[in-house]
């Protein structure tokens, strides 16, 4: 096969092409950014020139690019080339491997993981500050739990950001809430710029090779080095043909949001036209702008009490009246609100909050704006109702029920099976009509949007399950609605070419329904068909990722 060109006339025939335009279609034409044609493989000939650049799919799918709804990519480009933490099976794994990288490292240097679960550990027991100090020989630790709201800090970490007496500092060194923020700002103050290039780059090219077309960034204070969202604005998307020909490297987009609460439609203008004067487009002002915390760390906000922490209930970032503002704020200004809300209280808080706004500024002014909230983990049927009602989309992450939903896992050990038998309502959200997108918080849980799919169709809890086909939608066309870019997030003639060619073995329609037949060849039901996620089933395997018709990725040239 010839190498491809960026921009060029280029057919694919030979496979399946996932179209509303045309189910059974076989083939498919790119010009420039544009879908040109999609059809069968016979009808080719009369839409081509002869000047095309022509693609064997061999079987393939051609799909559109995944967008990931949300993500943390430069932290996400740092945990593939730090000290990842997530294999480790106990306290004494964590602290074998905080030794070797403070052997490996110079004296002093900061040694830096992430990724620990002790919900998966036997024990369950995390290190201590004093075990984190023996093991790195005094050199200042910042290790961060898998889910990102808490860490484990060594001494001399706690001494040099003055965490100590910070809300949510302990003295057995594990941080979260104000305490892990102050943490946070110790470690990227020793980032230099060099490696945060490298890693948005990294995480970007991950992006690309499971074809992930668009990634929603939540930047905020905290959550990225300063300056992160122009950094990665600097890099992202595919460029211009002139600055390809000068050697800049086509990626995938990059969608941003900024976590800073504002009081005004004024505050909201100021923050979003300086962005803009930085090179960054927001899409929203929000994101992970939290309300509360996480479950795993214990800082998600319940009505009741942890079942393995009594007395806790986690931690309100926002009341509903800074929650009003915030949304009355963007509404005014036009700008979609985003929140991060996981626990009941929390989205109770939000419930709360809409419903004020919506009878202060009119149901049809606050749903004009498409907000969203990030997770909406423990939603109850009063709350998606509000959703629905107000136009308020979600991202969700289906991943985090696949990781720890099961039976004994980290929800039942925080909540019990009754009160963990409610989350993630995916099912709920659709039949609802509430606008859904699915995404990975990575590095969270990874850059898999397959893995996504197949976690909302076959949840722990057969009924939260959506069908395959939903799950696809809504992690394809689904980020785009909820970005509210107008991008129509398929293909069809006219269509920007953003597209991933798959491996993917047979197409089937499967049913989320276990009553019903799994799934189904059947062409005749004129439904494009999707891999099969079943499990055993092997994963589709990316062969190609174009963005606006540019590849970002590709193993079909040779």
């Amino acid at each position: 096969m010839d190498a491809p060109r960026h921009g060029a006339r280029r057919l694919y025939r030979g496979g399946a092409v996932y179209s509303p335009a045309d189910p059974f279609a076989t083939a498919m034409l790119v010009e420039g950014g544009t879908v040109a044609w999609i059809g069968p493989d016979e009808a080719a000939p009369a839409f081509t020139r002869g000047d095309e650049e022509v693609v064997d799919l061999r079987g393939a799918l051609v799909a559109p690019a995944f967008v990931d709804a949300h993500a943390h990519l430069t932290e996400t480009g740092l945990r593939a080339t730090g000290l990842d933490l997530s294999g480790a099976r106990g306290a004494g794994e964590v602290l074998d491997a905080v030794a070797a990288a403070a052997r490996a490292g110079a004296p002093g240097d900061l040694v830096v993981g992430a990724g620990w679960d002790e919900s998966r550990w036997d024990g369950r027991r995390a290190p201590t500050r004093a075990e984190l100090d023996r093991a790195a020989g005094g050199a200042p630790v910042h290790l961060g739990r898998v889910d990102g709201h808490s860490a484990l800090v060594s001494t001399a970490l706690a001494e040099r950001a003055g965490l100590a007496g910070l809300p949510g500092w302990h003295e057995d060194g594990h941080v979260h809430d104000r305490a892990h923020h102050a943490a946070l700002d110790a470690r990227w103050a020793v980032l230099t710029p060099a490696a945060a290039e490298a890693a948005r780059r990294t995480a970007l090219r991950r992006a690309a090779a499971v074809g992930v077309g668009a990634v929603h960034e939540m930047s905020g204070p905290a959550l990225a080095p300063p300056g992160d969202l122009a950094g990665l604005s600097a890099v992202a998307g595919p460029g211009t043909s002139a600055e390809r020909a000068a050697g800049r490297e086509p990626l995938p987009e990059v969608v941003a949001y900024l976590a800073r609460a504002c009081t005004s439609p004024e505050q909201v203008r100021e923050l979003v036209d300086d962005c803009a004067r930085q090179g960054v487009h927001l899409a929203g002002v929000g994101g992970d702008l939290a309300v509360d915390g996480a479950l795993g760390s214990r800082t998600a906000a319940l009505r009741e009490d942890y079942a393995d922490a009594p007395g806790r209930r986690g931690t309100l970032h926002l009341d509903a009246a800074a929650v009003g503002e915030h949304l009355s704020a963007c509404t005014r200004a036009g700008v979609q609100a985003a929140f991060h809300a996981i626990g009941d209280a929390a989205l109770d808080v939000l419930a709360d909050a809409l419903e004020q706004v919506a009878a202060d500024l009119g149901p049809a002014a606050l749903a004009a704006r498409g907000h969203r909230v990030e997770h909406a983990v423990a939603a109850d049927e009063r709350v998606v109702a509000v959703l629905a009602r107000l136009g308020v989309g979600v991202s969700v992450q289906p991943a985090f029920d696949a990781v720890w939903g099961a039976p004994g896992g980290t929800y039942e050990q925080r909540l019990g099976p009754a009160r963990a038998a409610g989350l993630h309502p995916l099912a709920r959200f659709a039949a609802a009509g509430v606008p859904l997108a699915l995404g990975s918080d990575a590095p969270v849980t990874p850059l898999d949007p397959w893995a996504a799919v197949r976690a909302a169709a076959f949840p722990h809890r057969e009924e939260h399950a959506v069908s395959v086909r939903a799950a696809f939608l809504a992690h394809t066309r689904g980020g785009h609605r909820l970005a509210g870019r107008g991008h129509p997030g398929v293909l069809r003639p006219g269509a920007p070419a953003t597209y991933a060619v798959w491996e993917a073995g047979d197409l089937v329609v499967q049913a989320p329904d276990r009553r019903l037949s799994g799934w189904s060849t059947d062409a005749r039901s004129g439904t494009p068909g999707l891999p099969d996620l079943s499990a055993g089933a092997r994963a589709p395997r990316c062969l190609r990722t174009a963005v606006d018709g540019v590849l970002v990725h590709d193993e079909l040239a040779g």
